[in-house]
């Protein structure tokens, strides 16, 4: 399965307005530049993610955006259901209204695909922003240091 990047990018977006949770409101700009993503495109994410209730924000010179939950009660499932909707890997395992297959009754495989989805909803909805920045400092911990003149 394949995540889009308007995903990737609104994950990384909202993991970085978890890590500054708590010291106000966030300048889209700002999070832009210290991910790397266009400001212009980070702009169109922030839309439904204000609308599914993980984000809040605020105009004016100290307005910006931050999220609307501490980071351990917004799963990384919340995140990418708000931006793509339901996380289904064919189309019909999609809600009720949505692509139905003509043979769902006597599909053999639909099992399997039914239980990739609830594997990969499970999963997803256990990790929280707070588990993706914990998960990003630790790695810079691990990351070895260089120390001018150490010759050991």
């Amino acid at each position: 399965m394949r995540f889009s990047a308007k995903e990737q990018y609104g994950l990384r977006a909202m993991a970085e307005l978890a890590a500054r949770y708590g010291q106000g409101y966030v300048p889209l700009s700002e999070v832009a530049q210290s991910q790397g993503i266009a400001l212009a495109t980070l702009e169109q994410l922030v839309a439904p993610l204000r609308r599914a209730g993980l984000l809040v924000s605020t105009r004016g010179a100290a307005g910006g955006y931050a999220l609307a939950r501490p980071p351990e009660r917004i799963s990384v499932g919340d995140v990418l259901r708000a931006l793509e909707g339901a996380l289904v890997p064919i189309p019909c395992l999609e809600e009720a209204g949505s692509t139905r297959c003509a043979r769902a009754s006597e599909c053999t495989t639909r099992p399997v695909w039914a239980l990739v989805r609830a594997r990969l909803s499970e999963t997803l909805d256990s990790l929280t922003l707070a588990d993706v920045c914990g998960q990003e400092i630790d790695a810079r911990r691990r990351e070895p240091r260089v120390t001018l003149g150490d010759t050991s």
